[in-house]
């Protein structure tokens, strides 16, 4: 079923379903991902004034989420997107992944990169971005070559 009326908000990540909807998140990433590769930021991570966090609502039902974090003046990167399992093929992440590239746009960025998972359970994920035009490359920022990873980047 597709989304009828979603709305995608900035938020300030003081609501326990929002925490709890990050609990579910880090708990997947550590259930499909060796712990030294799981990358995703915890709660006060994505607090930080360098990282805006945006909540998808469908009514008062939580879909999804993602968030921009700045690297420097001229790029980004994505953070925490995720579907809830019960919305996933409902267009969610494409919405989300529009929210954050039109931010980025905004900011005038040049490139927007992310990290994700090389496992088969990352697949979907790939294949979004993928379809967005990004593209393969190799470690940006702090990270490092990791068989648990892949890197991609796309330019705006």
């Amino acid at each position: 079923m597709k989304i009828t009326r979603l709305l995608i908000r900035e938020d300030d990540l003081t609501s326990k379903r929002v925490a709890d909807f990050l609990r579910e998140h880090l708990d997947e990433m550590y259930a499909n991902t060796p712990a030294q590769s799981v990358h995703a930021l915890d709660l006060e991570a994505l607090r930080s004034p360098e990282v805006t966090f945006w909540s998808a609502w469908e009514a008062d039902d939580l879909l999804g989420c993602g968030a921009l974090k700045a690297l420097d003046a001229r790029s980004g990167e994505i953070k925490s997107m995720r579907t809830a399992e019960r919305h996933r093929s409902r267009g969610v992440a494409s919405k989300i992944l529009d929210h954050i590239i039109d931010a980025a746009r905004q900011r005038d960025y040049h490139c927007l990169n992310l990290e994700t998972g090389s496992m088969p359970e990352f697949a979907a994920a790939r294949a979004l971005y993928l379809g967005y035009g990004f593209e393969y490359r190799g470690p940006f920022a702090s990270y490092t070559d990791d068989p648990n990873s892949v890197f991609m980047t796309m330019k705006l």
